[in-house]
């Protein structure tokens, strides 16, 4: 008989233990790939956002952790521009905010851009257009939006208690972009009591006449911007990748993702040992006779770690595919779509079959420790 095939027929004989142990892995593998894919993909989304544009340098208010926080002068895009190695700097403004339909109140994702900014930029229109300079109360929708609200060209939408022409929908390679509302930056400014203000600028960099620099050191420039008295401008400027992976919200969903996934997997490495450990006790006779016909230790230790990592490997695959379909129907639901993706990326998916290997050594150390022990005699003797 092969070893492989040994370690098989030992879990086979507690189908129902091993059935139960692998579904308690796969349930925190799955807790754990599903909000790390989440996390994962709410990042890459929002880096992406940026980098399809071509932006380099986003730029918020000092010290301020949120955007959504954030509270700078549309002028200030003037300051930005005029710094060597800038070639544009795209005024923004981000709120979210609640919308009711019919019994529920959904958040939505509202943006304020200027017409004909970069940030237009990788929008495909299936229907209508952008809106223009002289447009007045006109709005954009994405097409996940448009879905969520049951809303189309010609329609009006009703924003902070005003309506809005609905002129153009728009689809875009980022998920909360199509999840969300796109106004006229001055009409943003004006609904949401913010006359003159952005949340940040996101900047388009031409570094050709300045090959000595880079794009750190000009984030150093913008930074030392002052106002006219000489004191500090108050802004802050980071490369896209850098001001991404800082953000509070990103940091935040990151922390929580992992704090639950750690939980998660605590109660699955239990799981784990608990049963190698029971498993261990009963079979007190049947180890002690492998050692007795000459199994060296090294060998028991194989066969329990195996037992182990096949449970935990089993439990990961099923977790893994419980993850995908878990969050492909989640990203369905009205209340979160616009805000996460139906995907989960190769990475993460890595990282559960990462978790679950550790899941399953973790879980076999004691138990091995326990069985490599047992002397043959007092296994033998064992009823």
């Amino acid at each position: 008989m092969w070893f492989a095939t040994f370690i098989c027929h030992n879990l086979l004989r507690r189908f129902a233990r091993s059935l139960l142990t692998a579904g308690g892995v796969a349930l925190a593998i799955g807790t754990s790939v599903a909000l790390l894919g989440i996390s994962h993909g709410f990042e890459e989304s929002t880096e992406e956002s940026f980098g399809v544009r071509g932006v380099e340098i986003v730029v918020v208010q000092a010290g301020v952790l949120d955007q959504l926080n954030s509270e700078l002068d549309v002028s200030v895009a003037d300051r930005i521009r005029a710094v060597p190695g800038v070639k544009d700097a795209a005024p923004g403004l981000i709120e979210l905010i609640d919308y009711p339909q019919s019994n529920n109140v959904l958040s939505i994702v509202l943006q304020g851009w200027e017409p004909g900014t970069v940030l237009f930029e990788g929008l495909e229109f299936p229907s209508g257009r952008p809106f223009q300079q002289d447009d007045g109360q006109v709005a954009v929708l994405g097409a996940t939006a448009a879905e969520n609200l049951n809303l189309k060209v010609g329609d009006r939408i009703t924003l902070q208690g005003e309506k809005f022409d609905i002129v153009g929908i728009y689809r875009s390679f980022s998920v909360f972009e199509n999840g969300a509302v796109t106004i006229p930056l001055a009409e943003a400014q004006r609904l949401m009591v913010r006359e003159g203000g952005v949340t940040g600028f996101s900047v388009i960099t031409d570094l050709s006449e300045r090959p000595d620099h880079s794009i750190d050191r000009l984030c150093d420039d913008i930074n030392n911007l002052k106002t006219a008295d000489g004191q500090p401008l108050g802004v802050s400027a980071l490369p896209t990748r850098e001001y991404v992976s800082s953000a509070m919200h990103i940091r935040m969903i990151h922390s929580m993702a992992w704090m639950t996934s750690v939980i998660a997997i605590s109660v699955g490495t239990i799981g784990v040992l608990n049963t190698m450990l029971m498993s261990v006790v009963e079979r007190v006779r049947e180890i002690s006779i492998l050692r007795a016909i000459g199994w060296r230790k090294s060998r028991v230790v194989r066969m329990i770690v195996g037992e182990c990592l096949i449970l935990s490997l089993t439990g990961a695959t099923l977790g893994t595919i419980g993850a995908l379909l878990f969050t492909r129907w989640l990203s369905t639901l009205p209340a979160v779509n616009g805000f996460i993706e139906g995907r989960i990326a190769p990475i993460v998916m890595l990282e559960g079959l990462g978790i679950a290997l550790l899941v399953g050594i973790v879980g076999a150390l004691y138990p091995s420790l326990r069985a490599v022990r047992l002397l043959p005699t007092e296994g033998l003797a064992h009823d």
